[in-house]
């Protein structure tokens, strides 16, 4: 049987144009309406998403301060045995030069894949250094390793390092790129010690402002210190510059499933849904430890999570920039999955040390949440044009 020929004239330009012209009608209201339902706007445009960028140069380092990216990357890099001051001044003036161009969408001096640098997407890149960084530039260390607590199994893989930079954007595309560039410029230098990659929901996904969850559910970073009154008294030191501590904290989901929705607000001391404390109605209500219930039982457990970490005074509150992770679960679990923990304070001693050390005493969350990583970072102030990070400090 002969194959029926092709109709005339018929070509991929003629079905494109034709395409093209049915669109013009309904067929365009239609992609209205699916744009719509999936959350996408005819009005987006690039300049909206992906084209934002964050100034590099300034009294303080951006990523602190910077509203959370939806992405975030922590790597920790070991100098190499034998590394002088100098080549660690090199190293920080690399980076602060490489760093500079990608937040503001332009690619680093060397940079091989140029094209994934100019869509920076809010990207940040914040540099810290740790305890050995000082004793290789021969000066005084700001900061020290945490002192040990009872709840930790931490895991050289996760924990320490001499220099880190955390690197977040609101896509991971700029994120990973930045990663590659900075290390691999280094490399000669220093190594990578390790790498932890977190997520928070992603921009627009909720609106401006909303407190993250973790993945646990619950409502993580209620109570933090505001960066536009509160930041100069409790983050930022004299010179602009702050301390960073990288907690790992690994969350048993498996069997925190098993754990009924009151049983983990009661673990919590606030509602699920809200956020709110059990005393109140809104996620920013104040906490009454003091309320019971009609057979006199506190109504927020002394034991509570909430109760365990609040602040004594003013002075010991510091602020908190997390995101969560979920790696490829271990033998014999179904999930791998906890909160990168990043804390940043002036006094690490008498602002974070003291909470810390009520919630291992008794903290009934501790029963699901096990720290397993810890690294503390000293982070320099920002800089300005022709200067690098870490100047004031080595």
């Amino acid at each position: 049987m002969a194959e029926t020929p092709p109709r005339a004239g018929l070509s991929r330009r003629r079905l494109l144009r034709q395409g093209a012209v049915a669109l013009g009608g309904g067929g365009v209201a239609a992609l209205g309406a699916a744009g719509v339902a999936y959350g996408y706007s005819s009005k987006t445009t690039e300049s909206e998403f992906g084209g934002e960028v964050v100034p590099f140069h300034g009294k303080h380092q951006a990523g602190i301060a910077t509203p959370p990216q939806a992405h975030g990357t922590f790597v920790a890099f070991d100098l190499r045995d034998g590394v002088t001051r100098d080549q660690l001044v090199s190293v920080l003036k690399i980076w602060t030069t490489d760093a500079a161009r990608l937040t503001q969408g332009a690619p680093a001096l060397a940079d091989t894949e140029p094209e994934l640098a100019s869509v920076p997407a809010s990207l940040t890149v914040t540099v810290g250094l740790g305890p050995r960084a000082f004793v290789v530039a021969g000066a005084p260390s700001p900061v020290a390793p945490l002192p040990s607590f009872g709840v930790d199994r931490l895991e050289s893989r996760w924990s320490d390092g001499d220099l880190i930079l955390q690197i977040c954007a609101d896509d991971p595309v700029p994120v990973a790129h930045a990663l590659r560039v900075l290390a691999k410029n280094v490399r000669s230098v220093a190594s990578i010690r390790w790498v932890q990659r977190g997520f928070r929901s992603s921009r627009g996904a909720q609106q401006s402002g909303t407190t993250m969850r973790n993945l646990m559910g619950q409502v993580d970073g209620t109570v933090n210190p505001s960066p536009a009154t509160e930041f100069d008294a409790l983050v930022w030191n004299a010179d602009g510059g702050t301390s960073m501590i990288v907690r790992r904290i690994a969350v048993e989901l498996d069997t925190w499933d098993e754990l009924d929705r009151g049983g983990r607000e009661f673990a919590v001391g606030r509602k699920l849904d809200s956020g709110a404390p059990l005393t109140g109605e809104l996620e920013h209500d104040d906490a009454d430890f003091d309320a019971t219930d009609s057979f006199g039982i506190p109504v927020i457990s002394p034991a509570s999570h909430i109760a365990r970490a609040r602040h004594t005074h003013d002075g010991e509150r510091f602020f908190r920039r997390a995101y969560n992770y979920d790696d490829q679960p271990e033998s014999g679990s179904t999930s791998n999955s906890g909160l990168i923990f990043a804390a940043f304070q002036r006094d690490i001693d008498n602002q974070f040390v003291p909470v810390q050390k009520r919630l291992d005493e008794h903290d009934a969350l501790n029963e699901w949440t096990t720290p397993i990583g810890s690294a503390v970072f000293a982070i320099p102030a920002g800089v300005s044009e022709g200067g690098f990070l870490g100047e004031e400090l080595i």
